[in-house]
């Protein structure tokens, strides 16, 4: 019974954790284009200590409660409950920080969401990884995967949504499924055009007008380095990004959906991908694709971090754990901190091999063979130790 939500009182309330990394995290929202076809996304960076820094809320907008109660709960009533459970929890970074130089220039990350989520639901795995030297660049994709999103009119003032979508009735899952992935894909790509742009002295209007000059980035980032990276759907969505895009030189897939891919694209993937899977929510048939391409590039990696289920790999896991149980059923055993840092430094050692960067993050390249506490190699399909 949702209803008993605010009970849980402002004790319980979603403490994320900040970078563990040695940058200070800076964070500002980029939207460009007065069309469905602009980008908007949320960035992560490196940037400097700044006396009084305001921290962003974690739940940009009510209008995004909204989305997320008809999402996950069916039921877009529980919003205003949503909205006093979590409305007013903040991410732990510098809201418009300023961007500390750098002049070998930062790796770039373009991040997909998942089924139903949107940009900032992802804030402590983009943090942790801009904590340690990357600009993450979290999408909000449009074409209504998002529990919802917006666009700003070329009107002055007036805003578009764009709600979410089930499948439509009488259409096959896989078509409607496959046609977002590829304009997902897409939006990753565009996305890393954006940034090109930026980076060759072409600078796009962030028509949010925040203050945080995007130019800043034109000689911080080093775009030989750059990756894909997505949870769920977003997993998928990085998979197919490397077949569209040759830029990017690997993906980390968490979790991957791997459902929407169409079977003729597997041979097609050009780079080396990491998988890194909750014990809980990978299908033999999602594993066996998966191997497909392991099979095909002996760079692609598949390790599970076991005790975790596929909210895990989401800030839902910082939750408090009655909130977390009303949402979503059960949470892993693994406490989110440790699957956290797994998942980090295991992305950041296949990170550091691909994209030849120079760090410390060689130290952590067992992981990327299953070895260590909480993780195995490949996909188990054994008792659950749950």
């Amino acid at each position: 019974d949702a209803v008993s939500l605010p009970r849980l009182g402002m004790g319980g309330m979603l403490a994320l954790p900040p970078g563990q990394g040695p940058h200070q995290v800076g964070c500002t929202d980029v939207m460009v284009g007065h069309t469905q076809q602009g980008l908007f996304l949320r960035l992560f960076y490196p940037c400097l200590p700044r006396a009084g820094a305001v921290q962003p809320l974690w739940i940009p907008r009510p209008e995004y409660c909204g989305g997320l109660a008809d999402v996950t709960l069916g039921r877009r009533w529980c919003s205003a409950l949503l909205s006093i459970a979590i409305g007013s929890c903040r991410v732990p970074v510098s809201w418009n920080g300023p961007l500390k130089p750098c002049s070998s220039g930062y790796p770039l990350i373009i991040f997909s969401h998942g089924l139903g989520a949107f940009r900032t639901l992802y804030s402590s795995i983009c943090t942790e990884l801009a904590s340690w030297g990357f600009v993450v660049a979290a999408l909000e994709h449009r074409d209504h995967s998002a529990a919802t999103t917006y666009f700003c009119t070329a009107e002055a003032g007036t805003e578009e949504w764009i709600p979410f979508q089930r499948v439509p009735q009488g259409q096959k899952e896989f078509y409607f499924r496959n046609k977002q992935l590829h304009r997902r894909a897409q939006e990753c790509v565009r996305a890393l055009r954006l940034f090109q742009g930026i980076a060759g002295g072409r600078t796009d209007q962030n028509i949010l007008q925040q203050g945080w000059d995007l130019s800043v980035l034109k000689d911080n980032l080093d775009l030989t380095k750059a990756a894909v990276m997505g949870h769920s759907f977003g997993g998928v969505t990085a998979v197919l990004a490397l077949v569209k895009e040759p830029s990017f030189r690997c993906a980390v897939a968490l979790d991957a959906w791997m459902f929407p891919l169409e079977n003729l694209l597997y041979p097609e993937v050009p780079k080396p991908v990491l998988f890194i899977n909750t014990e809980k929510f990978q299908t033999p048939e999602s594993a066996a694709k998966m191997r497909r391409l392991s099979s095909r590039n002996s760079q692609t990696r598949i390790v599970t971090v076991l005790g975790t289920v596929h909210e895990d790999q989401t800030d839902f896991a910082f939750l408090p754990g009655k909130l977390f149980s009303r949402i979503f059923g059960r949470r892993g055993a693994l406490d989110p901190h440790k699957a956290l840092a797994i998942t980090s430094r295991a992305a950041l050692a296949f990170l550091q091999r691909h994209l030849k960067l120079q760090g410390e993050f060689g130290q952590w390249e067992e992981l990327l063979e299953g070895v260590g506490d909480s993780v195995v190699p490949d996909v188990p399909f054994g008792p659950s130790r749950l």
